[in-house]
């Protein structure tokens, strides 16, 4: 698993402005991976497809009202 190596990514693109200018030039995951692996980080496209759906359950997490909240973090459904 290389999850490691993509949030070591993220946090160097959030200090280096010029880092992260060329990553948003990416226009596709493969793009982004390939930029990644020339700055010698070992990302996979799972790397990226996990971290976008963690994304998306945090995010709808957290727009969840919190009477539809169950305490161990998952979503009633309706």
């Amino acid at each position: 698993m290389t999850w490691s190596e993509l949030e070591r990514l993220v946090e160097t693109a959030e200090r280096d402005g010029r880092l992260r200018r060329a990553l948003r030039h990416c226009r596709s995951r493969s793009e982004l991976v390939l930029a990644a692996r020339r700055l010698q980080y070992r990302i996979t496209l799972e790397d990226i497809r996990g971290a976008r759906l963690l994304h998306k359950r945090q995010s709808d997490a957290a727009s969840t009202p919190t009477s539809w909240r169950r305490t161990d973090g998952h979503q009633l459904e309706a």
